[in-house]
């Protein structure tokens, strides 16, 4: 019996379910060592917040895009394929940022375009294979432990960084953890060549499932919310961490941020997710939404590190509050949509689409507030407008009605950060 089997007990364990587990280990491992940090490279270059929203920009506007494409070769071609894709693109953009160095700044569409097709890819495929590697047996072992190595690396990654960055000159620190997240995801895509090949069959139902929205008013409702989730993402997703920076002028203190953040996220989620009952789904959204509302006055005015901190702390406690229900009233609800079983991919590159557009709507936003204003005054506007959005979420899920009679397919989910801590710091997530 292997070490794993001892760990979940007298369950077969897979070859391919490891592999699994090892790659998006080294996901969120590299991600969290290197995403931050791409954002405050990017702004050493050129000091201006526009040139960050055109980078950020190009990131979700290729990421739903990539979706799309990626859901229909999952339905087409292999599964494996599709994973191997995204892995590639994520190397392909650590070696770009390498390659161009220090003129970064001139590629920022190419550097958000190549990071949101492998996002893309990665997310798509991840998630299928989730759902067909893993059994009822083993599906809690796996998403708990993948949880386990996310929440590990959202804390030590980004402290690690900052200190590496911080104790070496120049952009050399940089160069250091970005070729070591570029070895990471070689080594994954080394990995990928061992699974299992897994050709796909089935019609590609996009179409059919955009139009669900008509016929299905649970699921406009959800995808509309899911709209204003991305409202608030697509902006505060660069700008906070972006913030510490201009704050303190340290890398070591925005990793020390996001190991505040992500260490009290790790408590709030685990007690979020055993005192929240289905039926008080809803209270505990708007609860979350108020919260996470409320938090942003802090750090609008006066700017401080220790505001910023305290800032960390109230999202950690906030985030939980809103995404543990929301999330699992999103999948409750497509599990109940029309053919879910042969068109779950569908379902969840639509709600990406919906998300996406949120995102992109925030981050033109901000372009059009720091290039026609002073930034200094549109800005904290700008955040006091787009940052009500996780608030919205909840007039969209209360009119929600689900009929408890009514069979509910599995479904999983597309992202496991949404329900982990490397995605509470706002200045870590993009994908």
């Amino acid at each position: 019996m292997s070490k794993m089997q001892k760990i979940i007990g007298n369950v077969e364990v897979s070859k391919d379910l490891v592999l699994l587990l090892v790659i998006g280990g080294l996901y969120s491992l590299s991600i969290a060592l290197s995403n931050t940090f791409v954002n405050v490279y990017l702004w050493k270059q050129s000091g201006e917040f526009i040139d960050l929203g055109i980078y950020n920009l190009s990131i979700v506007i290729m990421q739903p895009l990539t979706f799309i494409f990626a859901g229909r070769l999952a339905k087409k071609v292999d599964r494996i394929v599709v994973l191997r894709l995204g892995v590639i693109f994520l190397a392909i953009f650590f070696l770009t940022v390498l390659v161009i160095g220090s003129s970064a700044g001139e590629f920022l569409v190419l550097l958000g375009g190549i990071l949101g097709v492998g996002y893309g890819f990665y997310w798509l495929a991840f998630n299928v294979l989730t759902f067909e590697i893993t059994e009822p047996e083993t599906r809690d072992f796996f998403n708990g432990f993948l949880g386990i190595m996310t929440s590990i690396a959202g804390m030590i990654g980004p402290i690690i960084a900052g200190y590496v960055i911080s104790r070496l000159k120049n952009f050399t620190g940089y160069t250091t953890i970005f070729s070591i997240s570029l070895f990471m995801f070689a080594g994954a895509v080394v990995l990928s060549f061992f699974f299992k090949r897994r050709p796909a069959v089935g019609d590609y139902l996009l179409k059919r499932i955009i139009n669900e929205r008509k016929r299905n008013k649970n699921w406009k409702l959800i995808t509309s919310a899911h709209f204003f989730q991305g409202v608030r993402e697509g902006t505060f997703a660069f700008v906070i961490g972006v913030f510490v920076f201009i704050t303190t002028g340290s890398e070591l203190a925005l990793g020390k941020f996001g190991l505040v953040n992500s260490s009290i996220a790790f408590l709030t989620y685990y007690f979020a997710s055993r005192i929240i009952k289905k039926s008080k789904r809803n209270i505990f959204i708007l609860m979350g939404g108020i919260f996470l509302y409320l938090s942003i006055f802090v750090i609008l005015f006066d700017l401080t590190y220790t505001k910023l901190l305290i800032y960390a702390v109230l999202i950690a406690i906030g985030y939980p509050m809103l995404l543990v229900p929301f999330t699992s009233l999103s999948y409750d609800v497509m599990g109940k949509c029309w053919n879910v079983g042969n068109a779950r991919i569908e379902y969840i590159v639509v709600k990406e689409i919906f998300l996406n557009s949120g995102r992109i709507i925030s981050i033109l936003s901000f372009i059009a507030a720091v290039a026609l204003f002073d930034e200094k005054q549109s800005i904290p506007i700008l955040l006091s407008i787009v940052g009500i959005g996780h608030l919205i979420i909840y007039f969209f899920v209360r009119n929600i009605q689900l009929d408890e009679n009514k069979s509910s397919e599995p479904i999983e989910i597309s992202d496991p950060k949404s329900l982990t801590t490397s995605n509470l710091t706002e200045g870590e997530s993009n994908g």
